[in-house]
Order: structure tokens, then sequence, then C-alpha cells
């Protein structure tokens, strides 16, 4: 057999080829050492080129096209292959399916049977009814029931063992037979939602149903599915990795070894568009067609990046979904086993779908796991049972928390612009939720419609209906159309098309295909003339149709997560220790986040308690004093460890000292590094007596005996083990006992405290360096990083410097990357090379700054183009205009004063300074103040060293 070492199809792609190599192994072209394949002959050659190789052995040449005539396979089969469901003696799957369904429909009735009588029941329990006969119907005649049932029964599993499961997601939201097999929780007939638009005669493919699961157990969902089914029936989707247009930029500049910030240019000059690709980046762009015309090694990026774009970068397991067969799925599709040994299937999603196998997405939602974690701790502290299914849907607290844009942490509400929008719609009823939800994309964003829809809302705006039909259709939007289902509506009410017909108006709308597009007006047209519509009015109408459309959202799915994201901020505005400890425990790996968060409790008034090793859980915890930090949170110290020190505390029930803990717990997770973080973190403050008095001191002298108290515990675990008791419990073999008091140890300096703390929990937990800094970075204008939320061409903020990344042009001038790191958030930085120039001896790690520059904020990131640093004390001498040093006499005398005019003349300026002198009389204190003839410069240093001669708090600079 004659073949070619094939690893690309033409000879022209020998160097995109040689970059991806590069890409794949981390290395740059400039690399001698790296993996490489010398020449570009490795492709799939043509019969003539394989013929001049080969020309000798015509035979082998002969076999190889022998071989691949005979490699046939038929890929094209349309038979569907669900999962066999079995059901009860008696029953058939139809009828089964029609006696589940109706049982779920008694359950729902009684509550809209209460709604009626109440008065608030939009709708007759007779449309209901007619309404679950139609949908059985259409199920029964599309041969879903099993489908339906397959969902049900682990959806039914989920909830009997407490998973939390979603309302729903997509367009099933719109089944009624969902509702009440409790797949979906949202009343589709309530909200207006559409079952054709999940479901109709006219849609070839398996209906979708999503489903969400707490995101701590999915697990146990597949697995139940898994052992229904069969292992060898049941497994998870691959999906592939690809090369996006701005990511392939940036990977195949570092490759050519270009410049940090020449590729960044060329990346951001990418549009930060979902479905953004290079050729559409060029046609938009005008910067990044400028680059490429001027700029050669730019072009060459882009021919090669262009080339390399949507390429498969990597194999993983798809997020959600799982397929189920009715038998082993060899038999069906080829099978991959990944790194960790999960079996998956070879073939992505799409192409499972196609050969007719049942794919379910089962997605883990962490908003889910947030709410029933807040909900067991309502249960645990408050002594009540909290239902999140009926919680009122008018909470005046609720609305307001969404009115003021206090969302962090609120499902699909928290992002700025989304905060933004909040306050200025000012949302008053779920319907706006929903709408809002829908509206807040790209396209209706830069449309207009959103604006339009606020305006109309509020009354600034009057609403109009191009006919009266449209009013009911439109009324909750305020004559805006924006859901899909809208635009479904007024082709049948105006139309008279069916609903089938309307969603496939809708998918053609979509699409914007002219040639189906102009039968679909046609058929409007035609449709609205016999209903005697205006035929000018109808066009008009099918024209905002037809334009609307395009961004259009799916109603069903915008509800019920617009339901989801009720239920959190419920939760957030009536029991916001519950809430945020929950969304901290969430997020205790996400360090951005949870200092994010913190800085939202602190909004919220809600108490953070420092970790500590009698009162904290794994999780964060809600106490009478406010939310107790959870040990899972503080870096270096793994789940294996707390829960090794949590079963420690069980047995001991109050452990008296660092020896006592290290003899009780596992010292093979427990070791020197979990204990460090502990101690910086503060957990351990407790075992210190009056510690609260001095924890820079506790944490000192903690800090000083590890060793010591790790190699006593292991000494004494190996006593122990081997049954070596000794005679007097709690001394050890070298005579330390472990209630001898710590020795002493000089305290840490703040500075040193607030660093530990820093790298034990991503944050500043007592205080913040920037702390003492507050009033005067507020008089100088300077913003919080969470403040900075939109574009500007001027700011000023300040932080610490973290994350520092010194670089170099290609001209080899210098600039730095770093992250600023203020109380509340960090954002990027970019120090250019003229601004570096005049200011890049202040950037060193962990230095205090004033940023100012241009903040650029889009989709994917935000960041500060920095024109000017200024170190953050530098504001005691622009803000100050006179020291004032405050004494009191005695106990201060003469050698104080002389001792402070001698630290004074070191520090000499142009501010005047000011002594205020109490002298304690006979009646009561006299205060003299005079000026000093010595002026100064005003400086943090000056501060403290006045204050370590003259006392804590002696120094006012006004």
């Amino acid at each position: 057999v004659a073949t070619n070492d094939v690893h690309y199809l033409q000879n022209s792609d020998y160097k995109p080829h040689d970059i991806l190599l590069c890409i794949g192994t981390g290395k740059t072209v400039n690399d001698t050492e790296r993996l490489r394949y010398h020449g570009d002959q490795f492709y799939l050659k043509t019969p003539e080129e394989m013929a001049k190789v080969f020309g000798d052995f015509p035979e082998a040449m002969a076999n190889t096209v022998r071989i691949a005539e005979r490699c046939n396979v038929d890929l094209s089969g349309t038979v569907n292959h669900l999962p066999n469901f079995d059901v009860p003696a008696g029953f058939t799957l139809d009828d089964y399916f029609e006696h589940v369904v109706r049982q779920g429909f008694e359950m729902r009735l009684a509550r809209l049977k209460e709604l009626a009588l109440k008065g608030i029941l939009k709708h007759t329990i007779d449309e209901y009814e007619r309404r679950l006969a139609y949908e059985i119907d259409m199920i029964k005649q599309m041969k879903y029931p099993g489908y339906f049932l397959i969902t049900w029964d682990f959806i039914r599993h989920a909830r009997e063992k407490g998973i939390p499961v979603g309302p729903g997601r997509g367009s099933a939201a719109g089944s009624f037979v969902a509702y009440c097999l409790r797949i979906t929780d949202v009343d589709p007939i309530e909200y207006d939602l559409i079952f054709e638009r999940f479901l109709n005669p006219e849609r070839v493919s398996l209906p979708d149903i999503d489903i969400d699961f707490c995101e701590r157990r999915r697990g146990e969902v597949i697995e139940y599915v898994t052992q229904k089914y069969g292992r060898a029936n049941v497994a998870q989707i691959i999906t592939f990795g690809t090369m996006k247009a701005r990511a392939v930029v940036r990977d195949v500049a570092r490759v050519m070894d270009m410049p940090y910030a020449d590729a960044d240019r060329v990346a951001k000059a990418v549009p930060p568009e979902l479905e953004m690709t290079l050729a559409k980046a060029l046609e938009q762009s005008p910067v990044l067609k400028e680059m490429q015309q001027k700029d050669e090694r730019v072009r060459d990026l882009l021919a090669v990046a262009q080339r390399l774009e949507g390429m498969t970068r990597h194999a993983s397991v798809h997020a959600a979904g799982v397929v189920i067969a009715p038998r082993p799925l060899t038999e069906f599709v080829p099978l991959y086993k990944t790194q960790k040994d999960e079996i998956v299937t070879q073939w992505a999603m799409k192409d499972v779908e196609r050969v007719g196998l049942l794919k379910m997405d089962f997605l883990g939602l962490s908003t889910l796991t947030l709410i029933q974690d807040a909900l067991d701790e309502i249960t645990r502290t408050e002594g009540t049972t909290l239902d999140i299914d009926a919680i009122p849907l008018n909470d005046a607290k609720t609305f307001q928390l969404f009115s003021d844009g206090q969302t962090y942490g609120v499902f699909q509400f928290e992002s700025s612009g989304m905060r933004e929008l909040l306050r200025k719609a000012k949302p008053e009823r779920l319907d706006d939720l929903i709408a809002l939800n829908a509206l807040y994309r790209p396209g209706p964003l830069k449309s207009g419609m959103v604006d339009d829809y606020i305006s109309r809302k509020q009354g600034k705006t009057e609403v109009k209906y191009e006919l009266p039909q449209l009013a009911p259709i439109l009324g909750d939007t305020y004559g805006v159309i924006a859901y899909q289902e809208q635009v479904m509506r007024i082709a049948a009410v105006l139309a008279g098309f069916t609903m089938g017909q309307s969603d496939m108006l809708r998918k053609a709308m979509g699409k914007k295909d002219p040639r189906v597009m102009a039968k679909q007006r046609e058929a409007f047209m035609a449709g609205a003339k016999a209903n005697h519509v205006n035929e000018k009015r109808a066009a008009k109408i099918f024209d905002l149709m037809e334009y609307f459309a395009g961004y259009g959202f799916n109603k069903s799915h915008s509800t019920t997560y617009a339901w989801v994201a009720y239920q959190t901020a419920y939760l957030k505005a009536n029991f916001p220790r519950h809430f945020m400890a929950a969304l901290l425990t969430i997020e205790a790996a996400n360090t951005e986040k949870l200092a994010m968060y913190l800085g939202e409790c602190r909004e919220l008034g809600v108490s953070i308690l420092q970790p500590d090793i009698h009162r904290s859980e794994l999780a964060f915890t809600v106490g009478p004093d406010g939310v107790r930090f959870g040990l899972c949170a503080v870096k270096n110290v793994g789940e294996g460890a707390v829960q090794s020190i949590l079963a420690a505390r069980r047995t001991l029930g109050t452990v008296d000292s660092l020896f006592t803990l290290c003899e009780h717990v596992d010292l093979r997770l427990v070791n020197k590094r979990v204990l460090e973080s502990l101690i910086k973190a503060g957990a351990l403050d407790s075992l210190v007596p009056d510690a609260t008095a001095n924890t820079r001191r506790a944490r000192a002298r903690l800090f000083n005996v590890i060793d010591r108290a790790l190699e006593h515990a292991g000494r004494h675990q190996r006593d122990r083990d081997q049954g070596q008791h000794q005679l007097f419990g709690g001394t050890a073999e070298d005579g330390e006992p472990t209630s001898v008091p710590l020795p002493d140890a000089a305290p840490w300096p703040e500075a040193q405290q607030l660093a530990g703390e820093k790298e034990a929990l991503g944050f500043y937990m007592s205080g913040h360096p920037l702390d003492r800094w507050g009033e005067e970075l507020k008089a100088f204008g300077a913003k919080r990083v969470a403040d900075l939320t939109v574009p500007e061409t001027d700011v000023w903020a300040s932080g610490i410097v973290a994350g520092l990344r010194p670089l170099k042009t290609k001209k080899g001038d210098r600039m730095a990357v770093f992250m600023l790191d203020d109380i509340g958030g960090t954002v990027e930085v970019v120090v250019f090379p003229e601004t570096f120039g005049r200011h890049g001896s202040l950037i060193e790690a962990d230095a205090m700054l004033l940023v100012r520059g241009k903040f650029e904020k889009d989709e994917e990131s935000s960041r500060i183009v920095a024109t000017e640093l200024l170190p953050v004390d530098a504001l005691r001498e622009r803000t100050t205009k006179e020291v004032s040093i405050h004494l009191c006499a005695p106990p201060h005398g003469r050698p104080t004063f002389e001792a402070l005019a001698e630290l004074l003349s070191r520090h000499r300026g142009d501010r005047k300074v000011f002594l205020e002198l109490d002298v304690k009389g006979q009646d009561k204190p006299l205060r003299v103040r005079s000026e000093v003839a010595q002026r100064v410069k005003p400086s943090e240093r000056l501060v403290t060293e006045v204050e370590q001669l003259c006392g804590s708090g002696s120094v006012e600079l006004r």
C-alpha cells in the first residue's frame, strides 16, 4: 500500500500547520528546539504527484485505490432511535402518557381554581382543558409520548431526591403538557407562551427539552439515567473548542514573537461580537484594514490567522449534552475515552441529532445551587421553611432592588450594562423583567428598541398600534415587538396563519433568505386581504415584523429565566445575609468575584466575620452578627483539610491550642502550608488569649511555632498509633505540654498582616491599605473600580499594583500591564511606552497608585489605558494646606519638642505646621494653638514618624 504522510491538505498549508504546532506546544517559530516537520511535503498529494513518488510500485498504488473504493458508509438515515420506556401493565405508551399528564393536570388545577376564586386568573378553566387536549393529541400524533415520559421520569426522580430543578428553559416552556408533568414550572397560558414555538407538525427534528439542575448534584441525575437505560446505552457528548477571531490573532501573534502591545492593538481592532470572523472584521473595522494594508507583519499575521480560524483546538466533554440510545451506542456512533476515562461520543451534538439519537441537555446551573443553599440557611437559622415557588410576585422590596440596579449576584441581571438599564427602566412587574431579559442584547440595544421601550413604559412616548388587533399582542411590551412569539401571534391574527405556519414564518425571518421571504410576504398579504386588512397597513406591519424578528427573542426562555432572576432577587431583598452567604460559597474559588460580592455585603449592611476555627464551617454561614467566612475560601486549604479540621473540632468540642489542633488532624492534609494560610487569614486567632486586642502579635506568635506544633503532633500520633500512651496525658515526649502558653513575639507590622490576608483570602479582611486614604481619594475624585461601568475618556482610579507584567514593544521600548486592585474589585491597566517613560519608576508590585487614563470597556473585557500615574501618598502634598500636631502636657515636654523640631526639619516644604498643646490646669484643660516656624512637605512618612514620637492620632492633615 502506498500513502503519503499527510498532516495537511495542500502544499500551501505548510506554514499555518507549522504555527499550529507551535500553538499546541506553547513554543514560538524562533525556538530551535521545538517540534516541527521538516519540509512542505506532508499534504494530500494528487494521483499524478503520487505516481512520481511511487512510479516503481504500481501494484502498491492500485491496492491503495482498491481499499479506498471499499470504504462506504451511509449516514443518511432519518429514523429516530428513542430509548424504550417501560410502562405499567395494562397501559400502552400513549395511554400511560395521557394518564400521567392528566394526573399532573389535576395537581395544577388546584392552584388554577384558587386563582380563579380570587379573580386573578387571566383565562378560564375551559381554556386550560382545551389546550391540554390539543397538546396531548399533537404529541401522540407526532409519536413523542415516549420522549416526554423519559424526560418526566428523570425530573421526577430528581425532585424526589431533593435535587433542585429549574423552571424550564427554551421553547419547551411553551408546552402546557410539560407544565403538567412538572418538566417546566411556569404556566405557559398565563404568560401567553406558544406550544407551536416548541412543537408543531412542520417541525421535522426531535423536540428539544433542556433542563437545568443544581450544579452540585447534576451528576446524580446523569447516573440515574445511566443506571435506568444501561451504561452501554448512555454517554455524554464530545465538544470541540475552535479558534475564534480574536483568540487566533493573539495565539498566532505570540507564536510569531510579535510584541504584546502590537498584538493587543490588532486583537482589539476585531469587533467583539459573538459570531465575528476575521473576514467580517476586515470589512467592518477600518482600523484593522489599515493595519493590514500598512504593516507587513500584521498582513502575515492575519493571513495565517484566517487559515487557522475555526479550526479545532481541543476536544472536551460537552457541558450539558447526554445521549440515550435503545441499544449499545457502539451500534450508532463511534466513542472516545477522555483523559479522565469518561466515555463520550466522537460525534458532536448536531451530528448525534442528525442520526436520530435522543440528545438531552442536563445543564448544571449554579443559581439553583445558590437558591437551595440560601433556603437551607433560612431553615437552619430562622426555623421556617420558605417555598421559593410560592413567593409573592408583587414584592415591593424585590422590585425596589431591581429599580435601584442593586443586582450583583442576581441571575441574568448583574452585568454593569443591565444594572444601568434597570435603573432607567424601573421594572414594576414580572412582565417587565421578561421584556428586559429579552431586550438586553446587542441587536435591540443598537437599534434603539430598548430606549423606545423605556420611553413608552414611562409614558414619555405615546403607545400606538397600527391596528386595534395588535393591542392584546403587544400590550405587555408597550407596542414594541420584543418576542418571536409576538411575530407568530400577529401572523395568526391578521393573516390567518396556523401556529405551525407562523413558526415557519418566524424561522424564515430569522434566516433572511430573500426567496423564502418573498413567498412568506405573498402568503401574509393574501391572508391579511382575506381578513379585510388594509393592504398598505398589512405591508407596513409585515415590514415591522421582518425588522424586529431579527432581534426578537424566545419569550418562553426569557420568562423562565426572569422567574429564576426574580427568585434570587427576592432572596437578596428579603434575606440578604442568607443570600450573600450562599453566593459567597458558590464563588469561593473566584477571588475577583468574591472581593466584589464582599463589597456588595458592605453596601447591604451585611457584616462579614473573619474565618474562625471555632465558628467557621466549610461554607459561608449566617450568624446573629453577620455572615461567617467559610474555610472553603481560604487559599491553599483544600476541602479535605477543612473536613479534617471540622472532624477534630467535633471530637474536641473546643480547640484550646495549635498543638491540640495538630494532634487531632490528618497531618497529610493539614500541613505547614495549610496552617500558614489559616494563620494569615485570621482563622486561628481564637487559639490565642486576648487575640482581639492585638491580632498582629497573635498571628506572629502562632506563626513562630508552626514547625514545633507539627513535630509534636507527628510524634504524638506515632505514639498513639503504636499504643505508647503516656502516663500523664498532655505532655509530649520532649516534655512540651500542649497547655503551655505560646512564646511571645514582636507583632507583625500592619502592612505584613494585610499582605498575609491578601495572600490567604485574595483580599484584605481586617482593613485595606487604601482605607486611611478614603477621604483624600474621595476629595480628589478618584473612582472605585466597582464604579467603572461605562467607557470614559478621562478618569482617575486608585489601587494597589498586582499581577505586574513588564513588557517591551518590537522597538524595544518598555511598557507594562498590571491589575489595579482596590477595596471592591480589580481592573487591568495598560501603560504604553510614552507614559511608562514618565512614570515607570512608580510601577512595582504592591505599590499604591493613582492612575489617570481612558477607561475602555466592551463585552469581553475592560481596562484603563494610563496617561498619568501618581503615588497615593502624593495626595497628602496635593490636598494638604496645613499640618496640625496635637500634644498633651504632661506627659510631653521639652524632650518631645526638641525631637519634634529635628524631625520636622527633615521634611522641609511649604505647608504650615500648627502645634496644638493641651495643658492640664487646676480647673479645666487649656488648649494652646500656635504656628511653628518650620514648614514641611506632607507625606505618609511624615505622619508615621510624628505618630511614633507623639502618639497614634496626633497628626491631622487639613
